[in-house]
């Protein structure tokens, strides 16, 4: 068991040891940013990446407090499903409601994840690390095709 202390330390070395890995990926390693989170343009929509004792997941999380807003923006994502899902062999979860465990608030999400990977072993952070860069280059070259209508669609709607 860990303290809480030697929990925050494995989380920051975590993600230390993530940035790492992605400034030596082939892929990633010219970009200038790496990844969108949340930067994607679209109130209250933003990227996320999770790990935790059973799995790792790559999210598209929509989280606007207005409950209309927010499932226009599903219902709109879920119209564009073959385009969200392309790359994705098993496909991506869809969630229409999910409470987040630390600020308690109601979500819509969309992810893959991969099973049976444990954050508190680090011998198995290159392949959540792998995962993730994979993983979240094709969720978000997949939205970024269907943004553009997703903010036109949005603002129909105020």
């Amino acid at each position: 068991m860990y303290s809480k202390e030697e929990l925050k330390q494995l989380n920051i070395n975590f993600w230390t040891k993530f940035g790492q890995f992605c400034d030596v990926h082939p892929e990633l390693r010219h970009k200038k940013r790496k990844w969108m989170l949340h930067r994607t343009k679209v109130k209250d929509v933003a990227f996320r990446f999770e790990a935790g004792r059973k799995n790792a997941k790559v999210i598209l999380e929509l989280g606007s407090r207005n409950e209309n807003q927010r499932f226009k923006a599903y219902e709109f994502l879920e119209r564009y499903k073959v385009i969200m899902e392309e790359g994705f062999e098993d496909g991506l979860t869809w969630e229409f409601f999910h409470e987040r465990e630390d600020s308690k608030k109601q979500i819509c999400r969309i992810y893959t994840v991969l099973e049976g990977v444990d954050l508190h072993r680090q011998n198995q952070w290159p392949e959540i690390f792998s995962f993730y860069i994979e993983n979240m280059a094709k969720l978000e070259d997949n939205f970024l095709m269907i943004r553009d209508l997703l903010i036109e669609e949005l603002k129909s709607q105020n």
